[in-house]
């Protein structure tokens, strides 16, 4: 999983202008990934990858960064081929960090948004190893239809102020943090995305519309999709028997005037 972050001098830039710099973000961290692995001295191949924008770290504050789980290893499409990492790593991080940094700055300059010159010269992207990738997924998971909080996190509600735990990442020790009731709507309020902005997105043999390729890759892995098997439709059973009973007509009510 490798995850790329914004440095904080680009933070209240990110803010003022969030539908654009979250585009940008999603589109330089695969871009850069892309060329990564189409390069013969990583892998030579084309990857899929899925990716998931977050704004918040766990206390809750404001830190746009975007999480990528990437498969460990691409297809390459002239021989029909797998094409397998044999190290435990994907990529080199401070390379990934270094293209990745020029890119993101010289997009911002395209889009004619002002860069601070306080901006450093190292950024910080990690990818680390992440086993079959189950765990990552659980991961992301999580904050995709829970929320950037849940509501076994708050702890206490008293005197107008809210307490909530949240794990550090550091040490993984349980931390408490405590605000006003309106400073902790704010907290979760900031993390509202655009309008019909897409926050988990997919690239590579894993878009939507690379079906064939995809096709390819199951072919080539050799994997098996099991077919789901549709869940049945509740029936309709007598109040009485309690047998099922078939639908034979639907019929509107009757509005009798008066």
């Amino acid at each position: 999983m490798a995850t790329f972050t914004l440095p904080y001098e680009l933070r209240f830039l990110a803010w003022d202008h969030q539908r654009l710099v979250y585009h940008l973000l999603f589109a330089c961290a695969s871009s850069t990934l892309k060329d990564f692995g189409v390069n013969p001295k990583n892998l030579g191949a084309d990857i899929g990858m899925t990716a998931v924008l977050h704004t918040h770290t766990r206390r809750l504050d404001y830190h746009p960064h975007i999480h990528v789980v990437v498969p460990g290893g691409g297809v390459d499409k002239a021989k029909k081929q797998w094409k397998k990492k044999k190290s435990k790593f994907l990529f080199n991080e401070f390379a990934l960090a270094k293209v990745f940094r020029a890119r993101f700055l010289e997009a911002l300059t395209k889009a004619d948004l002002s860069v601070p010159n306080s901006v450093p010269r190292k950024w910080v992207v990690n990818c680390t190893r992440a086993g079959k990738g189950l765990s990552a997924l659980k991961y992301l998971s999580r904050y995709l239809y829970r929320g950037v909080i849940g509501e076994n996190n708050i702890v206490s509600n008293q005197d107008g102020k809210i307490t909530f735990t949240y794990v550090e990442a550091r040490t993984g020790h349980t931390r408490y943090r405590s605000a006003k009731g309106e400073d902790f709507l704010w907290l979760v309020l900031q993390h509202v995305l655009p309008k019909a902005l897409r926050r988990a997105r997919d690239y590579g043999f894993l878009h939507g519309n690379a079906q064939k390729l995809l096709s390819l890759v199951q072919l080539v892995l050799q994997v098996l999709m099991v077919a789901w098997a549709r869940r049945p439709r509740p029936v309709f059973k007598c109040p009485i028997c309690q047998s099922p009973m078939k639908i034979k007509a639907v019929t509107r009510p009757c509005l009798v005037p008066g």
